[in-house]
């Protein structure tokens, strides 16, 4: 059996494993680039070389940046701050609530950022008497869209670009996700307010207890530490050319720093690194390279072209793949998602000649678009309890989203990346 096929059939077991869960995300990634040494595929040094990749680095600096924030509690403050002052008024509170929430998904964990305001939330709803349902439904989407404006926002964004320089091509830049990741934040922000509120259901706080828990004082002279080292690290990112550091190395310098100075401890920045991430990076990789190098990729592409005809517009295979994408992510995990479509969005590209920029980009927004099940993405399984959803709450409030959020796709992406 030839390389392609092996790596195709390693591919199909990865993901079946990536959508029933039986094991652990990062273990199935890691045994897909361990199987294909094993078969001969990739070389020992190939298989494990994405845990030296300069993306795996960059997300752990920044994963131990984002624990920082929240361990000083310079997240929650900006959070309390900012909410607190739209009073009683529920679209105000929602409003108020989309926006912070947006500002802090895309610099930093979405997951985290919904942990840290959800009890402030929950709290502020039983005191005004508010339903409680849309404002949760609403902190959730906008964890979602907000990790699309930066490259360190979510991980499928960071995956994309990796898989451009796995490629051989220009990786997108930090702020370049920013021209599709606006857009569709303003998008989430108009329907939240108006339609989706609507359709969310209105259910009011069961019990105060829940968001009642006394905080431990927080010491301000580390809050500005924080914000300090994490306002240095975006602007030496943004700065990468200019300056000739690498975005990775300001990243860890950043992590680094938050240790140092107190922000926290040696031990909490080990625990605010998400492994699972990391080694699912680190595993996917390798695959993705193998696609590639192999030919799998091009086998794959030339089926799918098979599908949609001989000659299919450019703007077809951007909607094709920011369905297949969105559509997987609903049930899987949307870095394995994304990273699953990646290689096969730029084979098919190359195959009909046009720019895979427009392609992988739709591919990253679409994993992001997770709305539609509470086991779509962590935002959405955590407001499951306290705002009293059931299954079809996701489905009736996400989908016309979705649908939305193609749109704003079909319309943006192609006159920011030509095909």
């Amino acid at each position: 059996m030839d390389a392609a096929m092996l790596t195709l059939g390693v591919l199909g077991v990865a993901a079946f494993l990536f959508a029933t869960e039986i094991i652990p995300l990062a273990v199935t990634a890691m045994g897909a680039a361990i199987a294909l040494g094993l078969l001969g595929v990739l070389t020992p040094a190939q298989v494990f070389s994405g845990l030296s990749n300069s993306t795996v680095v960059l997300f752990a600096g920044m994963f131990i940046i984002g624990a920082a924030m929240f361990q000083t509690g310079l997240a929650q403050k900006i959070g309390i701050a900012v909410v607190k002052k739209s009073g009683n008024d529920e679209r105000a509170l929602m409003a108020a609530l989309m926006l912070i929430t947006i500002v802090l998904s895309s610099v930093s964990s979405n997951t985290a950022t919904v942990a840290c305001l959800m009890p402030v939330v929950i709290q502020i709803c039983a005191a005004a008497k508010l339903p409680v349902s849309p404002q949760l439904m609403a902190l959730a989407v906008a964890a979602n869209v907000g990790g699309t404006i930066t490259m360190i926002g979510t991980p499928p964004n960071i995956l994309m670009s990796a898989t451009l320089g796995a490629s051989g091509l220009t990786p997108f830049g930090f702020f370049e996700f920013a021209w599709i990741g606006i857009p569709l934040s303003i998008v989430g922000m108009i329907y939240m307010l108006t339609i989706g509120r609507k359709l969310c259901p209105r259910r009011l706080v069961d019990s105060v207890a829940v968001a009642g828990e006394e905080e431990e004082a927080k010491d301000p002279r580390k809050m500005m530490i924080c914000a300090a080292i994490l306002i240095g690290v975006v602007v030496a990112m943004v700065l990468e050319k200019q300056i000739n550091v690498p975005m990775q190395t300001s990243a860890i310098i950043g992590g680094l720093l938050c240790v140092l100075t107190g922000c926290l401890t040696e031990k909490q920045a080990y625990q605010g690194v998400d492994w699972t991430t990391i080694f699912l990076f680190a595993g996917m990789l390798p695959l993705a390279s193998a696609m590639d190098h192999s030919g799998a990729g091009k086998l794959i592409a030339d089926f799918v072209v098979g599908l949609i005809g001989d000659s299919p517009a450019p703007m077809v295979i951007v909607a094709a793949m920011f369905v297949l994408s969105c559509g997987l992510t609903q049930f899987m995990s949307n870095t394995a998602a994304a990273a699953l479509l990646a290689p096969i969005a730029i084979s098919i590209a190359q195959t009909i000649g046009v720019s895979p920029y427009p392609v992988v980009m739709a591919i990253g927004i679409a994993a992001s678009c997770a709305f539609t099940t509470p086991v779509a993405t962590p935002p959405n399984t955590l407001v499951l309890g306290p705002g009293q959803f059931r299954f079809m709450d996701y489905v009736t409030v996400g989908v016309p989203l979705v649908i939305i959020s193609l749109i704003v796709c079909l319309v943006v992406i192609p006159l920011v990346w030509p095909f």
